[in-house]
Formats: C-alpha cells, structure tokens, sequence
C-alpha cells in the first residue's frame, strides 16, 4: 500500500480525523477482503497472538540478565 504524500502537512482536527476515517475505510476494505479469501480460517476480532506457543529467544533472555546484573 503507497502512502500519498503529495499533501500538505497539517495540525486541523477535522482535516485530521477526516484523513483517519480514509484510513479506517481501506483497513476496513482490506480486512473483509482478507475474510473473504480465507475460508474457513477463525475470523475473531481482536484475535492477537499469545507467546505461548513460541520458542523463547535466547538472545532477548541473555540481554535481560545481562540488565539485571547492570542494574
């Protein structure tokens, strides 16, 4: 998706949330298009990921004992 930044800057609330509503319009487009092509796929919303079922990086674990003990 290409961002449009032909326009000028501006700090107007109402050209602001004018520009949000777009925004939320071609998520939303997107997002039932997402649905339509996936089947049978769970369609929840608010649906996030839970670190659950993911390996731990042993990277970020030495880093955080590496700030506990610069703590």
């Amino acid at each position: 998706m290409a961002t449009d930044h032909s326009g000028k800057l501006t700090n107007d609330p109402q050209e602001l949330l004018h520009k949000k509503h777009e925004i939320d319009a071609k998520k939303a487009l997107f997002t039932n298009f997402a649905r339509s092509v996936s089947g049978d796929a769970p369609t929840e919303q608010g649906q996030e990921f839970t670190g659950q079922n993911r390996e731990t990086d042993q990277q970020n674990n030495m880093k955080d004992v590496e700030n506990r003990i610069l703590e």
